[in-house]
């Protein structure tokens, strides 16, 4: 019989603790599954991204929906009429203090905005429940190293929403990248088509305050984050304002930006067939940085270690525009990456007409190069000849190619073998791909380069990236020890 662990025993037990080396009992990794070989499942943040997380999650065999959580009632109805029997919260610090709610669900999918991904997911995981949770991993570094540890401490099974990893033509580029079809490769280049909502220089100062509709749980929905008021659409026919249920993307407080946003997905094969972890030295140029949204355009540079025969790598990270320009790798290596694309539509035309595509990824290897012309990596063309996509056949990692919905089909498969390393993109990858990248926006907002222990998760030569390392939880909400770990 498993110990059940309550938010407010999870608190007690973590504030005399170390923060994350948090020492409560330790339990054996475990299948956990209901009755009849059901997995009952409760999903928290079930509107936008997070309704085809559940309905994904749900759509997997033996899978039962029994627990439901949104801020907004109106998502939370509509939810509700498709699985009426599941209980319905607003707040989830309450459906974690539901004895029975945590006794029957054996898994939680959590797809809030960012800056509330941490919390619910870490309560999960040290109650021994396996956790879905939508990219970015997390809204800070720190808490991406926190994801990482706690599912290995309790053996949890672990998926982050980053479809792209379920398609085999990424896959098979892993495959081609890691067997050295392009050399030694000490250069890479990703750029990405965000930020696609409102943030510098659009804005830049917090909107005005209008009162809290009806439908929406305001505090829930802030959560960790430091209190505000409230802002609206001005249209009451509209529900997107400059918050909820969408445009938070680009406020620091909850987002995490273009890089948070889209890393997970544009540097994802990058970072696998690189075998790529902590990096060791981080800067940034960036225009219209401000302390409330997040900037106009910024080019990261990201330097890795040598690693496992491997040589060192640079990655370039480039988002937004400047001066009207969208920013993207140089013109020669452009060129010569576009030219790859052979890609043709039904009129045998060429599918992005032999230009640069607005997302995707250059890897320069000693021997050639690849592009992808895609968010996901799921498409690569090789300058040696090779061409991956859907239609590719892998020969060392198990083939998937069912896209978002693979990746819970995966999640659900790890927790029936009981074994979290046939999860693609478990913790233990995502909470390295999650905090490589996140660092890059530390390096924005501090305006310094610095260098980087991934095992001590510090800024060793800058003590002021500490404070956008390692935030503050609001009060009332620090339901982990968060902030008595912060050093």
């Amino acid at each position: 019989m498993s110990r059940r662990i309550t938010r407010r025993q999870a608190l007690a037990a973590s504030a005399a603790s170390l923060g994350y080396l948090y020492t409560a009992p330790a339990f054996s990794a475990e299948k956990i599954a209901g009755a009849n070989g059901k997995i009952y499942v409760v999903g928290i943040g079930i509107g936008g991204k997070g309704s085809s997380d559940i309905d994904q999650a749900a759509s997997v065999k033996d899978v039962e929906i029994v627990g439901l959580c949104d801020v907004d009632s109106e998502y939370l109805a509509s939810k509700a009429k498709k699985w009426p029997k599941a209980k319905t919260f607003s707040d989830y610090r309450k459906l974690f203090d539901d004895s029975e709610l945590m006794k029957t669900a054996d898994a939680f999918t959590v797809s809030t905005p960012d800056h509330n991904h941490t919390t619910p997911s870490i309560l999960a995981i040290r109650n021994k429940k396996h956790v879905y949770c939508q990219k970015p991993l997390t809204h800070d570094v720190f808490e991406a190293h926190l994801m990482r540890t706690e599912a290995k401490k309790y053996g949890v099974c672990t998926q982050m929403g980053n479809q792209g990893s379920a398609e085999n033509g990424l896959r098979r580029a892993v495959e081609l990248v890691q067997a050295g079809v392009l050399g030694d490769v000490k250069e890479v280049h990703v750029w990405t088509n965000r930020p696609v909502w409102p943030q510098a220089p659009g804005v830049m100062s917090r909107p005005m305050s209008s009162p809290v509709p009806s439908y929406l749980d305001w505090d829930s929905w802030l959560g960790v984050a430091p209190e505000r008021p409230y802002a609206g659409s001005g249209d009451p026919k509209k529900k997107r304002g400059p918050y909820h249920d969408f445009n938070w993307r680009g406020f620091w407080d909850f987002g995490t930006g273009a890089i948070g946003d889209m890393a997970c997905h544009t540097a994802n094969m990058v970072f696998r067939a690189l075998k790529l972890g902590h990096p060791t030295h981080l800067s940034a140029t960036a225009s219209d940085v401000n302390p409330e949204t997040c900037p106009s355009s910024a080019h990261v540079t990201i330097q890795f270690p040598a690693r496992d025969g491997l040589p060192p790598v640079t990655l370039n990270w480039y988002e937004g525009k400047k001066d009207g320009q969208k920013l993207v790798p140089p013109s020669d290596l452009v060129a010569k990456a576009v030219a790859l694309d052979t890609k043709k539509d039904k009129n045998g035309k060429l599918t992005h007409n032999g230009k640069l595509v607005d997302s995707g990824s250059i890897l320069v290897g000693s021997k050639g190069i690849c592009y992808s012309p895609d968010d996901y990596g799921a498409e690569v063309f090789f300058s040696t000849g090779e061409i991956t996509n859907g239609s590719s056949k892998l020969e060392t990692l198990p083939t998937n190619g069912r896209g978002d919905g693979g990746q819970k089909q995966e999640w659900v498969e790890a927790i029936r073998a009981g074994k979290p390393e046939l999860a693609y993109s478990n913790f233990d990858y995502a909470g390295l791909l999650t905090a490589a990248f996140l660092l890059g926006n530390v390096a924005i907002r501090t305006g310094k380069p610095f260098h980087w222990d991934g095992e001590a998760c510090k800024a060793t030569d800058l003590p002021e990236a500490q404070n956008y390392i390692h935030r503050e939880y609001r009060k009332g909400w620090d339901l982990i020890g968060y902030n008595t770990s912060k050093g």
